[in-house]
C-alpha cells in the first residue's frame, strides 16, 4: 500500500476530519500550508468507503481547476476539468468546477455528487454573489461529505456562505492552522517582511479643493484613499522610489537564489501597463504583464512561475491561487485595503521552496499608509513571536475589520505630485538575522499515512493515473475535426457524429480515454484516406 509524508498540521487536520464524523469540515490554513494535498488525501479515504460516489472539486477560476486536476492525477484521481454538465466519464473519479458554473448550472453538479464527496476551494467566494452561494447550497445539498477550505478567516458576507458556522459573525473552522504555527513549523512558509516607504502627496479632491498631506497626517476616510491613490500614481515620484527600493532587493535575493522573482499588485489594467513601463525603465527588462485584457495572461503567469525572469505586473489574477514559490519580493501598488485581498497577496510570497537553503526571507514593500500598516503588524507580530521562540498561541487570528474601501466621487480628482521620503520604514533588514535552523517534522515517521488505491472507475482498465491527459485527447480530436473538414469539405456536425459513432459514444464529454483514443485513431485513419 503507498505511503504519503504528511505535514503535522494535515495529519492532525485528517485524523479530526476521521473522528468527528461531521458532514461539513471547514479548514483553514495560511496560504502554502498544503489545503490541496490534505483535501485529496480526505477525499482517497472517502472513496474508499464510497467506491461507486463521484467527488467534485469546487474552485474559484479556470486556471485553478488545471491545478487541480494535476495534483488529483498525482493520487490516481481523475477528475474532469473540462465537464461540459453531462455525465461524468466512466473512467473518471468526478469534476472540478468553477463557482460560476455551480451558480449557473447546480441542478448538474447535484446529479454528479448525489451520495459522494465535495471540496469547496476557497469557500469565502461563495459569498462574492448570491447566485454563488445559492447555487452551492442547491448543487451540494445531497453531498454525503463536504469538506470546505481556506486560506484566512473571514466575516460573514453580506451573501450567505452555506455549510460554514458562524459565531458572532465570524466563520469558525474546523481546523485551523495559522502563519504563526506554519513558520514555527518549519519548511512551509517564508518569514515575510514589510519595509514601508513614507512620503508627501499633493491631488484636487473630487469637490476640487487642492490637497496635501504625508501618510503620517489624520485624514478621513476619503482623504486617506486619494492620498493612497496619489502616492501610487505611475509618474509619481513615490511609485518609482518603491520600484527602485524593490528591485535592489530583488537583486541581492538573486545573488543567492538566481531564481527569484517578484511581482507588483497593480490597480487596474491601465495602472498595471503604466506600472510596466515605470518597472522597464529601471531595470532594463520588460516584465511580465498579466491582465485579463490580454489573451494569454494566465499562460504568461504559469510560464512567470517556472522561470527565470525577474518581476512579473498584474491586477487580481496572481492574488489568489497562483502557485510559483520563486516569488520573494512584492511590491503592494494597489489601493484595494481589504483584509482578504491583502492577505491573498501577502499569499503569493511566503510560500516555502525547498530547493532555496534555510534563509528564505521574503518582502513585500507597501505605502506606509495607516490602513496597510495596520494589516502588516497583524503578520509581522506573529512571526516576530516565532522568530524569539515566543510561548504565545501560534493559532490567533486577527478578526477582519473592513471589506472594501470606501466609495469615492472621482469627478474632480486628480493627482498632482508625490515624493517618497527616502526612508524605508518598519523591519526592512531584519531578515538578515533570521535563523537558519528552523524545526521541521519533515523526517518524523508518524506523519507518515497509508494511502488506499485510488478507486477503480468504471470503464477504466486499472486505478493509476492516466497515461494520456484527458484534455490533450480531447484537443487532440477537436483539431482531427477541422482537419478533416478543411480537406473533405464537410460539416463539422456531419464528422463529429461519424467519430462519435466509431468510438461508441453520443457525446465527446462523456468519453473515457480509451474513447478518446479510439476516436483519436479513427481520424487518423480517415485522414490518411483522403
Amino acid at each position: 500500500m503507498r505511503r504519503v509524508r504528511l505535514r503535522r498540521w494535515q495529519k492532525e487536520a485528517f485524523e479530526r476530519l476521521q473522528l468527528s464524523g461531521q458532514r461539513d469540515f471547514l479548514v483553514t490554513a495560511t496560504p502554502g500550508a498544503g489545503k490541496t494535498t490534505f483535501g485529496l488525501v480526505a477525499m482517497l479515504h472517502f472513496l474508499r468507503e464510497h467506491p461507486r460516489a463521484h467527488v467534485v472539486v469546487v474552485t474559484p477560476s479556470r486556471s485553478l481547476k488545471a491545478q487541480w486536476g494535476a495534483a488529483a492525477a498525482r493520487y490516481g484521481l481523475e477528475l474532469v476539468t473540462d465537464w461540459d454538465g453531462g455525465a461524468v466519464p466512466a473512467d473518471a473519479h468526478g469534476v472540478v468546477v468553477t463557482y460560476a458554473q455551480v451558480g449557473s448550472r447546480p441542478s448538474d453538479v447535484a446529479r454528479v455528487v448525489n451520495g459522494g464527496g465535495a471540496l469547496i476551494d476557497e469557500i469565502h467566494h461563495a459569498g462574492a454573489e448570491r447566485s454563488w452561494g445559492d447555487g452551492l447550497a442547491e448543487a451540494l445539498d445531497q453531498a454525503t461529505l463536504r469538506i470546505a477550505l481556506s486560506g484566512t478567516p473571514w466575516r460573514r458576507d453580506a451573501n450567505p456562505i452555506p455549510f460554514v458556522r458562524y459565531v458572532d459573525d465570524v466563520a469558525q473552522p474546523d481546523y485551523a492552522y495559522g502563519y504563526a504555527r506554519a513558520l514555527q513549523d518549519g519548511g512551509v512558509v517564508r518569514p515575510v517582511f514589510f519595509p514601508r516607504l513614507g512620503g508627501a502627496m499633493e491631488w484636487v479632491a473630487a469637490d476640487g479643493s487642492a490637497m496635501k498631506a504625508t501618510f503620517d497626517d489624520a485624514l478621513d476616510l476619503k482623504g486617506a484613499s486619494q492620498r493612497l491613490r496619489t502616492a501610487l500614481t505611475p509618474d509619481g515620484g513615490w511609485l518609482r522610489a518603491a520600484l527602485a527600493e524593490a528591485h535592489q532587493r530583488l537583486q541581492a535575493v538573486r545573488r543567492e537564489d538566481p531564481a527569484a522573482g517578484g511581482i507588483v499588485f497593480a490597480i487596474d489594467q491601465d495602472h498595471a501597463r503604466a506600472v510596466a513601463r515605470v518597472l522597464h525603465d529601471l531595470t532594463g527588462s520588460k516584465p511580465v504583464l498579466a491582465i485579463s485584457d490580454e489573451p494569454d495572461a494566465h499562460h504568461r503567469l504559469a510560464r512567470f512561475a517556472h522561470s527565470d525572469e525577474p518581476w512579473a505586473v498584474c491586477v487580481r489574477y496572481a492574488s489568489e491561487g497562483y502557485d510559483a514559490p520563486r516569488l520573494r519580493v512584492g511590491v503592494y501598488a494597489t489601493n484595494v485595503v481589504a483584509p482578504l485581498f491583502w492577505a491573498q497577496a501577502v499569499g503569493r510570497i511566503v510560500r516555502w521552496r525547498p530547493d532555496s537553503g534555510p534563509r528564505q526571507a521574503a518582502w513585500m514593500f507597501l505605502p506606509d499608509d495607516p490602513r496597510l500598516r495596520e494589516l502588516a503588524l497583524t503578520v509581522a507580530e506573529q512571526r516576530t513571536h516565532v522568530l524569539r521562540r515566543s510561548e504565545d498561541d501560534p493559532d490567533e487570528e486577527t478578526a477582519a475589520r473592513r471589506a472594501h474601501e470606501p466609495a469615492d466621487q472621482m469627478s474632480l480628482f486628480a493627482a498632482v505630485y508625490s515624493e517618497a521620503d527616502g526612508e524605508l520604514l518598519g523591519d526592512a533588514d531584519d531578515p538578515w538575522r533570521v535563523p537558519a535552523n528552523y524545526a521541521t517534522d519533515a523526517d518524523d515517521p508518524a506523519l507518515d499515512l497509508e494511502l488506499p488505491p485510488p478507486p477503480r472507475a468504471a470503464g477504466s482498465a486499472d486505478g493509476g493515473s492516466p497515461t494520456l491527459d484527458r484534455g490533450l485527447l480531447r484537443t487532440l480530436n477537436s483539431e482531427r475535426v477541422v482537419l478533416i473538414a478543411k480537406l473533405a469539405g464537410l460539416g463539422h456536425r456531419e464528422i463529429n457524429a461519424r467519430l462519435n459513432k466509431s468510438a461508441g459514444i453520443s457525446r465527446i464529454g462523456e468519453a473515457t480515454r480509451a474513447q478518446l483514443e479510439r476516436r483519436l485513431r479513427e481520424a487518423d485513419r480517415w485522414l490518411d484516406r483522403l
